[in-house]
């Protein structure tokens, strides 16, 4: 676009915000090829649109839709209820692309009653039937099994999809199928049951869906003990039989309080990419629906604009007219005849814990699945955690962590284990023996590590880390400072983990003067850094027991003047000790390593003399 053309763009729009209404509706955004890139709804359409050009956007993606607008298009409607409604509609007919996207839950079943002469009931993934009405979607299976099978043995409705009609009926045109003969159906197709009685049927069949199970129940009851004053025992005993399987499922349902009715209850987790939202409706105290959808993220939005989409959608879809919702935190969304609560204890509360419980699932769930299809995620992930946590400046793709290992200051050495993505790159661990410490002192000792570590690394241009790790508090953290900042004038965040008294990991240090972040324990941050820690430990104390172990077993033979290494090879891996080789025999140590070196072992360790065997001749 030349500019002059841009200009001419910029006074057009102008033009059209200017001349916007103050009143509430929706908006469209259209780009170069007359497409629609963006539906949004307003209370104050001027006052709305005119945020998107009197200003710039730090969000990446909003500048890019702002730059893309060549017209816009507004509707006016009378109520913020309405432009919702009719912003939702908008988005699913024209898809635009930088809108919220709602994902395909296709593949959650739902129950379907049909419209037929004598409807059918049963489960389907396919929501394209006019006419027909839905239950669900249900992302417990078994609890829309559990539901079909109760409708099942209270109501044998018939499972075929013949085309009944009163003409074909009548005229005998069907037989009757096996699910007859074994008293699963009541053979409608040839008017063995009444088109009334059926639809007696079929209309507590959609309450029990409802969750009106309790008002069943009490007409059940009383028809039950109607029967009974009659005499008419068998009648009234085909009926307890249905009271007693629908108080069973009844028992085994979520019951939440018997005082609650028609209230829905929404939660919701957003991540970067997505936000999830979790749908619970109660009826009569017990909840009869639950499902979990997702929204795809295009633009920065708020969490209270995805959930007021998420109501809006819900309610449309499944025609819920009910007159109290329960949400995580305040909403302005102004609908009709309800009231929206933000529970702080009691009963409510713990619906919207439920609903909360739930969505996080779902959210933990949905991340596992894609971490498996791409391990990558998973790194990076985490390490926007340390990122936003420590607010680094960078991701911390490389992580380095020391610790030091001796006992009472013999055997000096330290470790260095670095983490590449979050994974452990064993090819850049480095081992240290303490050189210029004498004594026990950690400070001193880690120093002198880092020091040596990261100058090397500065002459040799090798790579720095992004975020070091100490694994002791905060001491520990001002020695590494000391040498990065003030000695060698590295730029390098410094993080340290500090243990309790029982030395179990638990916290997190940063900073100058140190402070506290926040972390769960059971958290896959709090995993990856105890693993650090655990690892660092591991390679320390391993290299120390090593060292300590040769120090003991070979102190002695290496200060024999006339024993080399070969000598000291052969005979510790023939009697395996020091101590071994003091209470041999003289005649198997000339028969193993030799007279000359026999005496000179038993020189050295005061054995010569009386016990002395006389040396061979020509030796």
């Amino acid at each position: 676009m030349t500019q002059e053309e841009k200009e001419k763009t910029d006074s057009y729009l102008k033009n059209i915000v200017l001349n916007l209404p103050e009143c509430p509706g929706c908006y469209q955004y259209l780009n170069e090829q007359n497409e629609i890139i963006y539906v949004g709804k307003a209370r104050n359409l001027k006052r709305r649109v005119y945020s998107y050009f009197s200003k710039e956007h730090d969000n990446r993606k909003t500048a890019m839709l702002v730059k893309k607008i060549r017209d816009i298009k507004y509707i006016v409607v009378k109520t913020e209820e309405d432009a919702l409604l009719l912003e939702n509609n908008l988005i699913k007919r024209y898809k635009p692309r930088y809108n919220v996207l709602l994902k395909d839950d296709k593949t959650y079943p739902s129950i379907c009653i049909t419209n037929e002469y004598f409807p059918r009931i049963f489960k389907t993934r396919q929501l394209n039937h006019k006419g027909y009405t839905y239950f669900g979607p249900y992302s417990h299976i078994p609890t829309l099994n559990s539901l079909l099978e109760v409708i099942a043995k209270l109501y044998p409705l018939r499972t075929c999809s013949l085309p009944l009609s009163p003409e074909s009926i009548e005229k005998g045109k069907y037989k009757v199928c096996l699910e007859y003969h074994i008293k699963n159906c009541l053979g409608p197709c040839v008017g063995n049951i009444s088109v009334e009685q059926y639809m007696k049927y079929i209309q507590e069949a959609k309450e029990i869906l409802k969750g009106n199970t309790a008002e069943l129940c009490r007409q059940m009851l009383e028809e039950m003990q109607t029967l009974a004053q009659e005499m008419r025992f068998e009648e009234a005993q085909v009926i307890k039989q249905k009271y007693m399987l629908l108080e069973n499922y009844r028992s085994k349902s979520e019951i939440v309080s018997r005082t609650l009715h028609r209230i829905d209850v929404f939660s919701i987790e957003t991540d970067d990419k997505a936000a999830y939202i979790n749908y619970l409706h109660v009826s009569n105290g017990s909840i009869n629906q639950a499902f979990t959808f997702e929204f795809k993220k295009r633009l920065n939005e708020t969490d209270e604009e995805l959930l007021s989409l998420g109501i809006i959608e819900m309610r449309e879809r499944y025609k819920n007219d009910s007159r109290e919702i329960i949400v995580p935190f305040e909403i302005y969304l102004n609908l009709e005849n309800v009231i929206f609560t933000v529970p702080q204890r009691g009963e409510k509360r713990k619906l919207l814990d439920l609903s909360l419980l739930n969505v996080k699932q779902y959210k933990a769930d949905r991340m596992k699945q894609e971490e498996k299809l791409n391990p990558e995620q998973r790194s990076m992930r985490l390490m926007k955690e340390i990122q936003d946590s420590l607010k680094l400046p960078k991701l911390p793709m490389r992580i380095e962590c020391f610790d030091n290992s001796n006992i009472s200051g013999t055997d000096a050495v330290a470790a260095c284990v670095v983490f590449q993505k979050c994974k452990p790159s064993k090819k850049d661990y480095r081992k240290y023996i303490i050189k210029t410490v004498e004594g026990p002192d950690d400070y001193a000792s880690m120093k002198e590590v880092v020091f040596r570590k990261y100058q090397r690394a500065v002459q040799e241009e090798t790579p720095l880390p992004d975020l070091i790790i100490t694994d002791g508090g905060k001491g520990q953290m001002e020695a590494v400072r000391q040498v990065i900042q003030d000695q060698l004038h590295l730029d390098i965040p410094i993080a340290g983990l500090a243990k309790d008294d029982k030395h179990r990991t638990n916290e997190l240090l940063y900073g100058f003067p140190a402070a506290t972040i926040s972390m769960k324990v059971d958290s896959p941050l709090f995993r990856l850094l105890t693993q650090i820690q655990d690892e660092v430990h591991r390679f320390a104390i391993t290299f120390h027991r090593d060292k300590r172990s040769k120090h003991q077993i070979a102190s002695e033979l290496d200060s024999i003047k006339g024993i080399g290494e070969a000598t000291k090879s052969t005979l510790l891996k023939h009697f395996r000790s020091v101590k071994r080789i003091k209470e041999a025999e003289e005649s198997e140590l000339i028969a193993l390593v030799g007279a000359a070196k026999t005496r000179i072992l038993r020189e050295a360790f005061g054995l010569t003399g009386a016990n002395s065997q006389p040396t061979p001749s020509g030796e």
